[in-house]
């Protein structure tokens, strides 16, 4: 079973910087079932490829999948394991490059910041429908997609192609997306994985995921297969993914109401009305993301000055891309700034705004910085209104499948009592009003999924 990763970026060996493997070493790493071994069969200054070798052991792999497996007898000893990407080869990946995943490179850091010409192959993909699911899967994320049909027999034409797919992926892609999705597609096409699936499986596939899943054309597809159609925990994967993008889930609405507008787009709508409402002649979102509400103020809104600043600077570069910035006019870049900054710290591009929105962001604190957020925003910065959402987590109850908290980078989640003595105190200790609301659709008894509070300094 064979991955090989190629650049043409100059050096090219700063491959082995960003995947923190050396170029001139062979190294090995045992897994469950198999032995990774991670090798350079090219490095020079114009084209260097990495490649990770898995060399399965059939009865390691039999005694692994224990008593939850039926015994299938020979099949046990005899597949496709050893030479086909599957689950074992995404897993494996995942180890060995785990800390190129995260993006972190303490020596070469903008590059891995930064989209870089990639060559993926992928000698023998598992795929019973077709070169077109292939290319409807790795086409929207940028990728430039070959993928050859492998002959059952070269010496008996007549028998025809067999499953399996010869695929090359060509793109300019930051290395960390491309192996965190590969991570995700490698076990989708095969949806049959190597190892018993609880239910964190659905937080490997969000976290994997973040930045490019939930806008995929195809993520119900990708998470129905990648859980291998396991009961449960596609449907949850569905609601999650879906309250992340600016879509409806046909099949599992984020929501137990019917077919609805996703939560996200309620609560985008909610803040733009409190928004125009208002008026203002600047407003600033803290924790911009992506900046999926900043091009909705700028399409949908006259407000002059539109400013949006993230802790994570791989966020703003998503935002940047998706306001195609570089595409502004002088008159519209003006209208824009973007910035990075954390919201537990003073800082004086803070002050000053008319209007300030904090959406879906406050859980993401850690409670005892939450002091910190305070004086930040209500004290220092001091905008005139403030208008933040968040989680309600009385709600939780009518998600099926839900253990805990929404999303697992919540450090927390209000109910709709608990948000009422934070916000009524803030208010008072800041100098502002406080109402509340709720946004989405309502339960008589525990009310909306997302409750938002909107301060006015008296």
């Amino acid at each position: 079973m064979l991955i090989t990763i190629t650049t043409t970026h100059r050096p090219a060996t700063d491959l082995g910087y960003l995947l923190y493997k050396h170029p001139e070493r062979v190294q090995r790493f045992d897994q469950p079932s198999c032995t990774a071994t991670v090798f350079y069969p090219e490095a020079t200054d114009e084209r260097c490829t990495a490649a990770l070798l898995l060399e399965v052991d059939p009865l390691r792999l039999a005694k692994a999948r224990g008593r939850r497996s039926p015994d299938f007898a020979l099949a046990q000893y005899v597949n496709d394991r050893p030479y086909a990407a599957t689950s074992m080869l995404a897993s494996a990946l995942a180890d060995v490059f785990r800390t190129a995943r995260t993006g972190r490179c303490d020596s070469r850091q903008e590059l891995a910041d930064s989209p870089i010409p990639l060559e993926i192959s992928i000698p023998a993909l598992p795929c019973r429908d077709g070169a077109d699911v292939i290319d409807r899967v790795f086409g929207p994320l940028g990728w430039t997609v070959t993928a050859e049909p492998i002959p059952l027999d070269a010496a008996f034409p007549d028998w025809g192609d067999s499953r399996y797919f010869s695929v090359r992926l060509t793109g300019d892609i930051r290395l960390a997306d491309a192996l965190n999705q590969l991570y995700v597609l490698l076990p989708m096409f095969d949806m049959s994985k190597h190892y018993w699936q609880s239910a964190d499986e659905v937080d490997k596939l969000l976290r994997a995921g973040e930045g490019w899943l939930a806008a995929h054309p195809e993520r119900d597809l990708i998470a129905s297969r990648y859980l291998a159609r396991t009961s449960g925990l596609d449907a949850v994967a569905r609601a999650r993914l879906a309250e992340l993008d600016d879509t409806v889930d046909p099949d599992e609405p984020a929501e137990p109401a019917p077919a609805r507008p996703s939560l996200n787009v309620a609560r985008h709508d909610a803040v733009l009305s409190v928004l125009r409402g208002l008026t203002p002649s600047s407003v600033i979102d803290f924790g911009c993301g992506s900046g999926q509400l900043l091009s909705k103020v700028l399409r949908d809104t006259g407000i002059p000055k539109v400013t949006g600043c993230d802790v994570s600077m791989s966020e703003l570069r998503r935002a940047h891309d998706r306001l195609h910035v570089d595409d502004m006019t002088e008159r519209q870049a003006d209208r824009l700034d973007l910035f990075q900054a954390a919201l537990t710290y003073e800082d004086d591009r803070f002050a000053g705004f008319d209007a300030a929105v904090l959406m879906e962001v406050i859980e993401h604190v850690d409670p005892p910085r939450l002091g910190a957020l305070e004086r930040v925003v209500f004290g220092a910065a001091a905008p005139k209104t403030v208008i933040l959402t968040t989680p309600n987590s009385d709600y939780n109850t009518l998600y099926e499948g839900l253990d805990g908290l929404r999303h697992t980078d919540h450090r927390f989640e209000w109910s709709r009592a608990e948000f009422a003595d934070w916000s009524d105190r803030v208010a008072a200790e800041h100098g502002y009003h406080v109402t509340r609301s709720g946004i989405g659709d309502v339960d008589d008894t525990l009310g909306s999924p997302t409750q938002m509070a909107v301060f006015t300094r008296d």
